[in-house]
């Protein structure tokens, strides 16, 4: 019979103020919901992250048994031997993710958004989910952003650009220096590898940011997701 097909991700969605012509997907960090994301940066910015023609999209990873738990269910993108940049990735359960995530950017495709109309990007691991999906899967989106992220040592992310002659989604990525779990030097040897290979990236530093977000960091987000998804000149008939 084969594999059953993933089970649709649950989501949380912004709706735009107006006409829908463009599409956000953002990725939780580890053992976080969308519900959550979307709840945190509600907080910080005292209002829901909105846009008046870009629809935000908060899918929750479904849960797994987490090997950095000692094998507790969590709500993980994928499991990780440890949480350290340089051992090995857990290749089998990012792919299978990517295929999920995959019906998510399909739905939104269905629905008549093309896919240089569609960002993708997270928190945490949630950022190092993205990567995988745009830079291996999806070389035809709009952006990638990754906050306080990193991908591991010799990541099939970098084997694959490693290969790749087509053009690529530019890159955003934010990190505090004072990030105790995902240390500061991994983001950045992360967007150092990542632009060796061709990829347009930039990297935005926060002092004193420990593995969080704040305020700054989410408006300086927002310029960029409008800069990359601008609104389209209404069509003239």
């Amino acid at each position: 019979l084969g594999m059953a097909a993933p089970a649709a991700l649950q989501r949380s969605v912004v709706s735009p103020a107006g006409r829908h012509t463009a599409s956000l997907i953002f990725l939780h960090g580890s053992g976080d919901t969308g519900q959550g994301a979307r709840a945190w940066i509600k907080q910080i910015l005292n209002q829901d992250m909105a846009f008046q023609h870009i629809k935000v999209i908060y899918p929750t990873a479904p849960a797994r048994p987490y090997t950095p738990m000692k094998g507790a269910f969590s709500n993980v993108w994928f499991d990780r031997y440890k949480i350290c940049n340089d051992c090995p990735e857990h290749i089998e359960s990012i792919d299978s993710m990517c295929r999920g995530l995959t019906d998510l950017i399909n739905d939104e495709v269905k629905n008549g958004i093309a896919k240089n109309r569609i960002l993708i990007g997270g928190f945490s691991m949630g950022g190092g989910m993205a990567m995988h999906l745009a830079f291996r899967f999806h070389q035809d989106l709009a952006g990638v952003f990754a906050l306080s992220s990193f991908l591991n040592k010799d990541s099939a992310v970098y084997q694959a650009l490693k290969r790749n002659e087509s053009a690529l989604p530019e890159l955003f990525q934010c990190h505090g220096t004072a990030d105790e779990l995902v240390l500061y030097s991994w983001g950045e040897e992360t967007n150092k590898m990542l632009k060796s290979l061709g990829v347009s990236a930039s990297l935005h530093t926060f002092p004193n940011l420990n593995h969080e977000l704040n305020r700054t960091e989410i408006e300086k987000l927002k310029s960029w997701i409008v800069k990359k998804l601008p609104v389209e000149a209404s069509k003239a008939n």
